[in-house]
C-alpha cells in the first residue's frame, strides 16, 4: 500500500496546491487528480488563473519520484537534486518486476524498460524551509538515513508529519546506497523530540497504514536500540550486495 497525498487549500488567490510524492509515472498523474476531483483546474474558469501546484519528493527513490517528470513544479531536498536531475537510476534505486505492475502501461512494456526520468527541480529544499500553501504551512525537516535526501514534512498546526520512508509501520530499510545507519538514529532521535513535545498526533507515511504519536514514539525507539554492530554489520552486507545488484541492472537497462 502506498500513499500519494495531495493537499488542497480553500483559500482563494493566494492559494496553492501540493503533491506529496509521485509514484512511478507509468501513467498521467496529473489527469487523474483532476479528473478524480483530488485537485480542481482553475485555469478552466473564465477570468481564473491556475492554482499553483507543487510536487515534492519525500526522497528521489523509483517509487516515489518516477512521476515528477509530468509536473512544471518539482522540489526535492539539496542532497538529492543533483542526481534527479541526470536521472540517477542507482540512486533513485530502479529495482521494479512484471510481477509488481498490475497492469502495463502500452502493449509489450517490460519493466526492465523502466527509468526515472531526469528532472531539472525547480525548487532546491533545505532543513527549516517553509512551504506556504496559503491556509497551510509545512516546514521541511532533513531526516537522513534511509536516503540522504530524505525528508519529512510537518505541519505545526495540525500536528501531522508527512514521513515518506523516513518511517512507517514496518522494518526500516537503511541498506540501500546512500544509507546511512547514524543518520539514522539521528532521525529517530529527533523523531522521538517531536513526540516528547507535543508536535506530533498524526503521521502519513509513504508506505502503509497511517498512525499515531504512540507508535512513532515505539517505532524510532526500537530502531534506536538495535543498530549495534551486529546490525551495522549486516546491513553493510545486504548493501553491498544491493549495490552491485543495482549497477548489474542498471548496466544492461543503460542505452
Amino acid at each position: 500500500k502506498y500513499f500519494l497525498c495531495t493537499l488542497r487549500t480553500k483559500q482563494e488567490g493566494a492559494g496553492a496546491d501540493l503533491l506529496i510524492d509521485t509514484g512511478l509515472g507509468l501513467r498521467s498523474l496529473p489527469e487523474y487528480l483532476y479528473s478524480s476531483g483530488l485537485l480542481q483546474d482553475c485555469g478552466a474558469k473564465e477570468d481564473a488563473a491556475p492554482r499553483p501546484l507543487l510536487a515534492v519528493a519525500t526522497h528521489v527513490h523509483f517509487d516515489h519520484s518516477g512521476g515528477l517528470y509530468q509536473f512544471d513544479q518539482v522540489a526535492v531536498h539539496h542532497a538529492e537534486a543533483e542526481a534527479l536531475a541526470r536521472g540517477d537510476n542507482f540512486e533513485t534505486v530502479t529495482w521494479l518486476s512484471d510481477s509488481e505492475v498490475v497492469r502495463a502501461p502500452s502493449p509489450g512494456w517490460r519493466a526492465r524498460q523502466f527509468r526515472v526520468q531526469a528532472v531539472q527541480p525547480t525548487l532546491i529544499l533545505q532543513d527549516g524551509d517553509v512551504i506556504n500553501l496559503g491556509d497551510r504551512q509545512l516546514t521541511v525537516m532533513h531526516m537522513p538515513g534511509h536516503s540522504r535526501g530524505s525528508i519529512c514534512l510537518h505541519d505545526k498546526d495540525r500536528k501531522i508529519l508527512f514521513s515518506g520512508d523516513v518511517v512507517y509501520d514496518g522494518s526500516l530499510i537503511d541498506w540501500l546506497p546512500y544509507s546511512r545507519i547514524s543518520d539514522y538514529v539521528g532521525t529517530c532521535e529527533r523523531l522521538i523530540e517531536l513526540v516528547d513535545r507535543g508536535l506530533v498526533e498524526k503521521v502519513l507515511p509513504g508506505h502503509f497504514n497511517t498512525f499515531g504519536a504512540e507508535r512513532l514514539f515505539r517505532l524510532a525507539s526500537n530502531y534506536i536500540s538495535k543498530a549495534g554492530i551486529c546490525h551495522k554489520v549486516s546491513t553493510f552486507a545486504l548493501r553491498s550486495l544491493a549495490s552491485l545488484a543495482l549497477r548489474v541492472t542498471n548496466s544492461r537497462t543503460s542505452p
